[in-house]
Parts: C-alpha cells; structure tokens; sequence
C-alpha cells in the first residue's frame, strides 16, 4: 500500500470504531479479518495509527476545539499528522490528494487549519491537566485520590502502548522452550518478571506467524491477570468455579494449575463467550473444564451448589482504568454499565459467588479497575456484612509476590509494574473443609 492508501484505510477503519456500538479491539479485529489482502506491515502502520489517535483523543480533541472544528475521524488525523508526525501542510496536501483510494482532496477550511498548527506540538502550555493525560472528567478525583503524588506518573504510563504478553501452557511444554522457539523465530521476548510461566514478547510480530499459538503451547495472557489466576492457588483435584469466566483466560490457567484434575466451572451469563471459549479449552489441552452459563449473578445453580467449592474466582465487571493502555477508547465511550450501576452489581455479584466457597475455602475478588471504590472499598464492605469470611494477607496467599502496591491485596500498575492495572483480594471462609 501507499503511504496515502494507507490513511484512507485509517479514515476507514476509525469511521467504523465510531460508529459501531462494540470495543475498538473487536472492530478492528473484524475490520482487518474482512480484508486479508492487506499484507502484515501494513496492517501494523494501520494498526499503529489508528490507536494512536485512540490514545491521543482528548488532545486531539482540545487542539481542534481551539481552532472552532470539528472533531472527527478525518480532522483528528489531519491534526495528528500535522502535531505529532511533524509533517508540513504541503505534504499532507499531496496525501490528501483525492487519488484512487487516497483520501479526498483537502478543503480551503482544512488547509487553514493546517497552517495555524504548523510548528504546534500535541501538548500545550495551558491544556488542562485532565486532557494532558488523556484522563475522562467522571474518573480524575478518584484517581487523584488512588494515587496521589503518583497522579501524573500513572497517568503517563497509562498513555504508552501495552506490552505482548503471553502465558506458557505448562501441560504442554515450558518457558524456556518457548522462549528458545520464538528466538528461532526471529520474535525477541524475555521471561517475565514475576509471573512463572509469562512470557514478554519485546517487538508485536503478525499473531497469526506464531505456531505455538494454534498449538495451544501459549496464550496471549497479561502478566496481571496471570499473577490474578495464580493467586487463586488451586490445587489438583479441587472444585473450583471462575464465576465471571468471559473469554476464558483465567480459566485456562487455573485448569493448568490443577494439571487437568479436579474439576473447573466457567460461569458467565455471556452464554456466547463461553461457548466462544470450548474451542479455547480444547487447543490447550484441557478437558477438566465445564462451562455454566447463568441467568444472572443469582441463577438458581449457585443455590444448589452452596458450600461445594474449594476456591471461587469473581474476576468482576468493572470500569476497566486498569486496561486503559490497551483500550485507549474505553476511556470515552461507555459500551456497558456506567460506574453508578457497576458498584452495586459488583456488590451483588460478590454477595452471591461467596455462597458456593465452602468453610475453609478461598474467595478471590479481582478487578481491573485502578478506582479504590471498585477494589478496597469493595473488600470491606463485603467483609462488614460477611463476618464468616477475613483477608488472607498478600504475603501468606502469594509470598513470591513482594511488590504489590496494597500490603494485603495485590495492587498492580502501569507505573510501577508495567502490567494492566489489576487489584486481587483472597478472602478464606472460617471453618475447616469437610472431607472429599
């Protein structure tokens, strides 16, 4: 493709994450599948324009309403080459020639606006900090008050691209293997720095050029949500339930740790994702995994199965800041709950998953929130109304783990950890398990 061809396909692609009510992740993920003649370094140059005007969207923004535009696909592109990409409003121009599959020639309006951000640079004295940081108005105080004189680190890091993790599948082989078959390769990637069986990929080579992917050998997999699993500690032959299981990544892992014995419940009211996820547990090798979907957080089957649980899972809905690196548009378009409606069916969701852990066994409240709302505050409300459960300290639960940002709770950052944000409590229920 040609370097024109290429921002008509971004004007493209970005017209359609506006406009389809889902995850950009999902749309640009359908968007590229529906167009495999695209060759792999194109779809990375595509790839890698797109999300960054995902993640530079409040400046963006802030720089045209300066200038009395509008802020769309087109004029966000035109404002970021001319900000970020240093380019003068000649050679925009000559992109912009209306060319086959070139995008449209510039208008008289867009040639003004080029030349007043001639020589500008995306950050501004007098931006708020808010937009500096790229940091939605409903979530600054909170963050501010999670993070205090961090405040402005965290938010940078939030604004870098994430990493490509990837977790080893030890059923089937082990990291330094695959570490040794991505150099063959040609892939850089390094161990991880505190998850066991994580994997760093240190470039973002094609997916699809990865053989150990379709094996099931790895999976992609952050390195919090490994560390999340593995805290959940379960042992082979144990009953456990991953009660928000989604996508099914946490699942495969717990699976993995129990060496395929025992036994794993999938529960989601998702039915669709779980069904989505069987192909998932089938690749890595795994058949001590069932799936459950629910009718809620309250389906009758968690009533039937009170106290028949040795460790349950709520890896629950949540606001998502932690992933914001990842999913810079999660920042701006609200696709599900708003955080009014979240904390109280988290509250809820908690209440109901505690009923299956029977006495002595463990309940791990997860999110990837950085909000203390959706995390601490979550923790001791439940515990105030459930005085059968306490804490199991993060130094007893994970003893490997002596970085977290919580001295009880494992509390992971962008800043200070280089992961997702992530948040993981382990609650033990009073009294002794009764025999298998």
């Amino acid at each position: 493709m040609t370097p024109a061809s290429r921002l008509q396909a971004t004007l493209e692609l970005m017209c359609e994450v506006e406009s389809v009510a889902r995850p950009a992740d999902a749309v640009v993920s359908a968007w590229f599948r529906d167009r495999r003649h695209i060759d792999d370094a194109d779809r990375g140059r595509i790839y890698d324009l797109v999300y960054a005007l995902l993640r530079h969207h409040a400046r963006l923004g802030w720089w045209l309403a300066k200038h009395g535009r509008p802020a769309g696909p087109r004029q966000r592109l035109l404002a970021w080459l001319a900000l970020d990409g240093g380019r003068t409003p000649d050679e925009i121009d000559r992109l912009f020639s209306g060319g086959l599959h070139a995008p449209a020639a510039l208008t008289d309006e867009e040639r003004s606006l080029l030349k007043k951000l001639r020589g500008c640079t995306l950050d501004h004295p007098v931006m708020p900090e808010a937009v500096r940081f790229e940091c939605p108005d409903w979530s600054v105080a909170d963050l501010r008050r999670r993070f205090g004189d961090s405040f402005q680190r965290e938010m940078a890091a939030l604004l870098t691209a994430a990493p490509l993790d990837l977790r080893v599948n030890p059923l089937k082989t082990t990291r330094e293997d695959m570490l040794g078959a991505l150099r063959d390769l040609g892939v850089p990637a390094e161990a991880s720095r505190m998850a066991p069986f994580g994997i760093r990929v240190t470039e973002r080579p094609p997916l699809a050029s990865l053989p150990m992917l379709r094996s099931g050998e790895v999976e992609i997999q952050d390195e919090g949500s490994q560390l999340v699993a593995m805290l959940v500690d379960a042992r082979p032959g144990e009953q456990v339930v991953d009660f928000c299981a989604g996508a099914g990544g946490k699942t495969l892992a717990i699976a993995a740790q129990m060496a395929n014995k025992g036994r794993v419940v999938a529960c989601d009211v998702l039915a669709n994702r779980l069904k989505r996820s069987a192909e998932r547990f089938r690749r890595a090798g795994l058949h001590n995994i069932e799936t459950r979907p629910l009718t809620s957080e309250r389906d009758r089957w968690v009533k039937r199965h009170k106290g028949s649980f040795d460790r349950v899972l709520v890896d629950a809905p949540c606001s998502g800041t932690g992933t914001w690196r990842r999913n810079p548009d999660a920042r701006w378009r609200v696709l599900g709950p708003g955080l009014e409606n979240l904390l109280p069916l988290q509250a809820a969701i908690l209440a109901s998953a505690a009923r299956l852990v029977k006495p002595g066994g463990r309940l791990v409240y997860a999110t990837c929130s950085l909000l203390a709302e959706e995390n601490e505050e979550q923790v001791a409300a439940f515990l105030a109304d459930h005085p059968d459960f306490h804490v199991v300290p993060l130094r007893e639960a994970a003893p490997g783990l002596m970085d977290s940002a919580h001295p009880e709770y494992l509390s992971l950052t962008p800043a200070r950890h280089d992961t997702d944000g992530f948040f993981a409590a382990v609650l033990q229920r009073d009294g002794t398990p009764s025999p298998a």
